[in-house]
C-alpha cells in the first residue's frame, strides 16, 4: 500500500498542474450538476415493516385526500374575550374560508365545526389538509399557508400556523464557518505558516466541496432526508481538514530532514496517506455499515456522509501532493526554510514529558481514566430516544409559536394527535369497527379524547383521531400507543393500524434500539479485526475496542445530560431539554468508531513503527506520543471545531449532533487515545505486539508505517519505479 501510493504521490507532485486542473474541472462539473439535478430533501422519517407506516400506506391507497400534510392554524382570542362572540366567529369562519382556497389545500375545517375549541372558548383550531407530503409541498404554498389570517389578526385574533406542513428543513447558514474559522486558527498556530495552514483549508474545502455537489448532484435521484446533507458537510470538513493536516505535517518533516520536495511529498504520501487511507477506509465502513440496520432513511444519511469522506481521502492523496508542489517551501516557517536542521522537529515537547508522566505513573492513570468515564456514562443509563416535535423547535419559529399555543389553550397531547386507521372490504364491516373504537378505549389512561370517525368515499375506510392527555415524546404517551394497538387489534374483523408522527416517532425509536446492539457488536467486531491486520496484535486492537466503548458510553452520558436533562442546556442555547433524536446513538457509534480509529492508527502506527525499529516499548511509548501528540492534538481540536460549530444552528437535531459528535472526539482523543492507550501500552509491555505465528501468516500485511517502502528507499542506488 506504501509504495503504491508514494508512487501515486510523487506522479501528483510531477503533474501538479494537470492534478489542480482535473479536480477544478471535476469540481465546476459537479456543481453544474448539482444546480441542474437537485431535488428536494424530505423530512419524512419512513420505517417500512411497522404499523405506523401501513396505516399511512392504506391511507394514500384507499384515503388519498386525508393522506397528504396536516396544518394547523391556532386562534386565540384575546383575554377576557371568547371565540364565539359574533365579530370573532366571522373572522374565524372567514379564516378557514381563506385557508381552503390556499394553494395545495384540498380543504379547511372551523374549529366550530369540528369542536374544536378549548372549555374556556378562547382557542380554536383550524384543521387544514394539503394534497402533498409535508416534504412535496412547496416553499410557496407553504409561505402563502404561513400568511394566511391577515384579517383575524386585523380583528384582534392571535394567529399561530403550524402542523406537519411547518416542519422546516434546517438551515445551514454562516454559524458553522467559526468553527472552519478557529479551524484555520489552529492550523496556523501548528503549522507557523500562512501557506501551510492555507493550503491545508483550502485542499479540504475543495474536497468537501466537490463531496456536497456529487451528493446534491444524486438527490433528485436518490431521496436524501433533511439532515443527510448536514451530517455530510459535518464529516467532510472535519476529515478533510484533518487528513490534510497529517500529510502536510509528514511533508514538512521530511523537507527538514533535508529531503527534495518531490520526494518530500511522495514519502509523505506514502507513510502518513497509508495511515490516512486505512482511516478513511474505516470510517467508510462504519457508515456504510448503517445498512445493515435496514433503517431506509439511516443508510441514505450513512451512504451520504461516506461519499463525502471517500472524496476527502481521494483529495488527500490527489490533489494535496500537487499544491505541495506549488508551495515549494513556504509549507515551513520562516526560521526553517535556510539551513534545515532535523533538531528543529525533533526537540522534545509537551508531547514527551505527557507521554513520559502517562507512562510512569501508568496504573493511577488508568484506574482515574475507566472511573472518570465510567462516572460520565452513568446518565445514558436513563436515555430516552424519541423524533422531535414541533414544542421541540427552536423558539421564535412559527411551529414552535403553535406549539406553544395550542399546549396553553388545549394541553400538551394536542401536539401529538394519533390517527387511527380501519379499514375492510365492507363498508358495514369497517363501519360498525369505527363506532365500536370509543367504546373499546373508555377509561384507557393517558386518553383525552377519541374523535369521529371521517369515512373515505367508498366508506371502506374510516380516520378517526386519538388526542393524548401527555405531549408527544412523553412516556406516558408511548405507553398510550402501545395499549391503544392492543385495544383495537382486529376489532370487528377490521384491519386498525395507529399512526401519525407520534406513533411514527415511537415505531422508529423502537426499531433503533433494538438495531443499536447488533450494530456496536459489529463496529466492535470489525474494530478488532481492522486494527489486528494493522498492528499484527491480539491485545492492542482489544484495547481499542474497549476504549472505544468508554467513549460512547461517557459522550451518551454527557449529551443525555445536557440536552435530556437540561443540565447546562444554556450553554449550547437549547431551550426546551427532551428525549435524543431517535437516530443519534446509533449514527455517533458508526461516526466516533472511524474517527477514533484515526487517532488510534496514527497514534500507534507510530509507536509500533518505533518498536519494530528495536526501541524497546516503554521507549517506543514516549517516542510515539512525544512525535504524534502535536499533530493529534491539533486535529483533534480542528474536528471538533467544526462539529461545535453546528451547535450554534437553531435546529435541536443538528445542535444534539454537533454536540455529540464535539464532546466524543474531545474524550476519544484527549482522555482515551492519549492517555489511557500510552499507559495500557506502557503496562502490558512486550506483550502489546504479540501475535500468534500461524495468525501472523494468515493475516494480510499492509504495511501501514511503509517499512517496505523506507527499505527500498534507503537502499543505495535504489528508487521506486514511478509511472507518469
Amino acid at each position: 500500500m506504501a509504495t503504491l501510493l508514494y508512487r501515486l504521490g510523487r506522479a501528483s507532485f510531477r503533474r501538479r498542474k494537470l492534478v489542480v486542473l482535473l479536480w477544478l474541472v471535476l469540481l465546476a462539473a459537479l456543481g453544474g450538476s448539482a444546480l441542474a439535478f437537485k431535488g428536494a430533501t424530505s423530512s419524512d422519517f419512513t420505517m417500512p415493516g411497522t404499523e405506523s407506516q401501513r396505516a399511512i400506506d392504506a391511507l394514500r391507497q384507499e384515503f388519498p385526500e386525508a393522506s397528504g400534510a396536516t396544518g394547523t392554524i391556532v386562534v386565540a382570542a384575546p383575554q377576557g374575550r371568547t371565540l364565539a362572540e359574533p365579530q370573532l366567529k366571522t373572522a374565524v369562519e372567514g379564516l378557514a374560508k381563506e385557508a381552503a382556497t390556499l394553494p395545495g389545500v384540498v380543504g379547511a375545517v372551523d374549529p366550530f365545526t369540528t369542536k374544536a375549541l378549548s372549555q374556556d372558548g378562547r382557542f380554536g383550531l383550524v384543521q387544514v389538509q394539503f394534497a402533498e407530503r409535508a416534504d412535496a409541498v412547496t416553499a410557496a404554498q407553504r409561505g402563502a399557508y404561513e400568511d394566511s389570517g391577515a384579517a383575524a389578526k386585523a380583528a384582534g385574533l392571535r394567529v399561530e400556523h403550524g402542523g406537519e406542513v411547518m416542519n422546516a428543513e434546517p438551515e445551514v447558514g454562516g454559524t458553522e464557518a467559526i468553527g472552519v474559522a478557529i479551524a484555520l486558527v489552529v492550523l496556523m498556530v501548528t503549522f507557523g505558516s500562512l501557506v501551510a495552514a492555507g493550503m491545508t483549508m483550502l485542499n479540504a474545502l475543495i474536497g468537501v466541496g466537490a463531496g456536497m455537489a456529487g451528493l446534491f448532484a444524486l438527490s433528485s435521484v436518490v431521496s436524501l432526508t433533511s439532515t443527510a446533507p448536514v451530517l455530510a458537510l459535518m464529516l467532510g470538513l472535519a476529515v478533510g481538514i484533518d487528513y490534510s493536516l497529517f500529510i502536510t505535517s509528514r511533508h514538512r518533516q521530511h523537507l527538514v530532514e533535508g529531503a527534495a520536495p518531490e520526494d518530500a511529498a511522495a514519502r509523505a504520501v506514502g507513510t502518513a496517506g497509508s495511515a490516512v487511507l486505512f482511516a478513511g477506509v474505516t470510517v467508510i465502513i462504519a457508515l456504510a455499515g448503517l445498512a445493515v440496520v435496514r433503517i431506509p432513511f439511516l443508510t441514505v444519511m450513512g451512504l451520504a456522509a461516506a461519499g463525502t469522506v471517500a472524496v476527502a481521502v481521494l483529495v488527500a492523496v490527489t490533489l494535496l501532493p500537487a499544491l505541495l508542489g506549488f508551495a515549494g517551501d513556504k509549507v515551513l516557517p520562516r526560521r526553517l526554510r535556510n539551513g534545515r536542521t532535523p533538531h528543529a522537529l525533533v526537540k522534545e515537547g509537551f508531547g514527551f514529558r505527557w507521554a513520559r508522566l502517562v507512562t510512569r505513573l501508568r496504573v493511577p492513570v488508568i484506574l482515574a481514566g475507566i472511573l472518570g468515564l465510567g462516572a460520565l456514562a452513568i446518565p445514558a443509563t436513563d436515555m430516552r430516544l424519541a423524533l422531535p416535535d414541533a414544542s421541540a423547535s427552536a423558539e421564535g419559529t412559527p411551529a414552535r409559536a403553535a406549539a406553544d399555543l395550542i399546549t396553553e389553550g388545549f394541553g400538551p397531547g394536542f401536539n401529538g394527535r394519533l390517527a387511527l386507521v380501519v379499514s375492510s372490504d365492507s363498508p358495514e364491516q369497517t363501519g360498525t369497527a369505527a363506532q365500536q373504537v370509543g367504546q373499546v378505549l373508555q377509561g384507557t389512561p393517558d386518553l383525552l379524547a377519541v374523535a369521529p370517525p371521517n369515512f373515505s368515499r367508498d366508506k371502506r375506510t374510516a380516520l378517526l383521531g386519538i388526542i393524548p392527555k401527555t405531549g408527544p415524546t412523553d412516556a406516558a404517551t408511548e405507553t398510550l400507543v402501545n395499549t391503544v394497538r392492543e385495544k383495537t387489534r382486529g376489532l370487528n374483523g377490521a384491519d386498525v393500524a395507529l399512526t401519525g408522527q407520534t406513533a411514527v416517532g415511537i415505531d422508529v425509536s423502537e426499531k433503533l434500539s433494538d438495531a443499536m446492539p447488533v450494530y456496536l457488536l459489529l463496529v466492535v467486531g470489525l474494530s478488532v479485526l481492522l486494527l489486528m491486520v494493522v498492528f499484527r496484535s491480539i491485545l492492542v486492537p482489544v484495547k481499542a475496542a474497549l476504549g472505544f466503548l468508554l467513549t460512547v458510553g461517557a459522550t451518551f452520558g454527557v449529551t443525555v445530560l445536557v440536552f435530556q436533562q437540561g443540565h447546562l442546556a444554556g450553554l449550547v442555547g437549547l431551550s426546551t431539554p427532551g428525549p435524543l433524536v431517535s437516530f443519534l446513538p446509533i449514527l455517533l457509534i458508526g461516526i466516533l468508531f472511524g474517527l477514533a480509529m484515526d487517532y488510534e492508527v496514527f497514534l500507534v502506527s507510530r509507536m509500533r513503527e518505533d518498536y519494530v525499529h528495536g526501541a524497546d516499548v516503554q521507549d517506543a511509548t514516549i517516542l510515539g506520543m512525544g512525535h504524534g501528540a502535536r499533530v493529534v492534538t491539533a486535529a483533534a481540536l480542528i474536528m471538533i471545531s467544526v462539529f461545535a460549530g453546528f451547535i450554534l444552528l437553531d435546529d435541536p437535531v443538528i445542535k444534539s449532533m454537533g454536540f455529540a459528535l464535539a464532546i466524543g472526539v474531545a474524550i476519544d482523543a484527549f482522555v482515551v487515545r492519549m492517555t489511557i492507550v500510552p499507559a495500557v501500552i506502557s503496562l502490558l509491555g512486550r506483550a502489546s505486539w504479540w501475535l500468534p505465528g500461524w495468525l501472523n501468516r494468515l493475516l494480510p500485511n499492509v504495511d501501514i508505517e511503509g517499512e517496505k517502502l523506507r527499505k527500498q528507499l534507503d537502499q543505495p542506488g535504489e528508487r521506486v519505479p514511478v509511472s507518469v
